[in-house]
């Protein structure tokens, strides 16, 4: 039971992450100094989608998967299992990425010109 509660609140703080990773920005404009905290998860989000490495949430919610007598996630991760194919489809990726680039870009140059 415990680890199904793990893996669940991983979950759940995996799709917060990626949430905030699109809008957090916007959220900066309200509270400037969240700023910081979004340019570190953009970044993650970045060396993420550049390097393919592995994000501790998916690792933690696989073995958490495994331990609670689950299947765990597939090989392709979190990404693959819960966001393609379900809210958009796979061969949308890159413009969905694309997409969040924009958002995130966007909410920067408001940021900056709502500084001044």
């Amino acid at each position: 039971m415990m680890y199904r509660l793990i893996a669940d609140a991983a979950l759940v703080v995996h799709l917060t992450f990626l949430a905030y990773l699109a809008v957090g920005g916007f959220v900066a404009w309200r509270w400037r100094r969240t700023i910081w905290v979004h340019l570190a998860v953009a970044g993650w989000g970045l060396l993420s989608v550049v390097t393919g490495v592995e994000c501790p949430l998916t690792l933690l919610e696989d073995w958490a998967r495994r331990n609670a007598g689950l299947d765990g996630l597939p090989a392709a991760g979190f990404i693959d299992h819960y966001i393609e194919g379900v809210i958009y489809p796979e061969e949308y990726t890159n413009l969905a990425r694309l997409l969040v680039a924009v958002a995130v870009l966007f909410s920067y140059v408001g940021y900056v010109l709502r500084r001044q």
